[in-house]
């Protein structure tokens, strides 16, 4: 082949090297995003949970204004109904938590073992899950044998009605359906082994449960 061919065929259209496409990895990032996403929003809400009940004087027990409760709704976890109205005349227990909230899983022994002490006695505990995926609350429950009724706040009304800024927050109703007290962080009874936070009272669930049996 001449030297003359060689040039022709070199100097025809298409024979070029074209740069890769980077496409492909760019639509790689999109599939990302959703996770992504998913990840900051999971963060956002720890670190302003951490960030409500960071310091030493907002842990423990409150006073509330002795009003009647809120009352609210919920589909409960095992697909009962769960209205906090038709509890009225015994004393109740609203615990607010999260799956992805450590003091909630340092407290929830606490709260299974205190509601089998209880429940023969006409106390209603009752768990409202909030700001999480149904998939891992279901995985909390049955991880700590949690056989108390629980629901899901879904849209978060129910947090909102009741000042929620943290949790875990409990909160305690009397046979009126008034509020009597409210309790900021973990709950945890004297001999759970577990660290406790700020100066609160070992024994105060028991007691508050005590007081509004009187």
């Amino acid at each position: 082949m001449s030297s003359a061919v060689l040039e022709e065929t070199a100097e025809q259209p298409g024979t070029v090297d074209e740069p890769p496409r980077r496409r492909p990895s760019r639509l790689l990032w999109i599939a990302w995003v959703p996770a992504l996403l998913a990840v900051a929003g999971l963060l956002f809400l720890l670190g302003y949970s951490m960030a409500t009940q960071s310091n030493a004087d907002k842990l423990g027990a409150q006073s509330v204004a002795n009003t009647p409760a809120h009352d609210f709704t919920l589909d409960g976890f095992d697909g009962s109904k769960i209205q906090l109205s038709s509890f009225q005349g015994r004393p109740v227990m609203v615990n607010f938590w999260a799956s992805w909230c450590v003091p909630c899983r340092e407290e929830a022994p606490t709260l299974e073992r205190t509601w089998q002490a209880y429940k023969d006695r006409g106390v209603v505990f009752l768990g409202v899950d909030i700001w999480d995926k149904e998939s891992d609350a279901r995985a909390f429950l049955k991880e700590f044998g949690i056989t108390y009724q629980n629901g899901m706040d879904k849209d978060g009304r129910v947090a909102i009605d009741y000042g929620v800024r943290g949790v875990p927050e409990t909160f305690f109703v009397d046979r009126a359906g008034k509020l009597t007290s409210k309790y900021v962080g973990p709950v945890l009874n004297n001999g759970s082994g577990q660290l406790q936070l700020g100066a609160m009272d070992p024994d105060f669930l028991s007691k508050q449960l005590d007081g509004m049996l009187r």
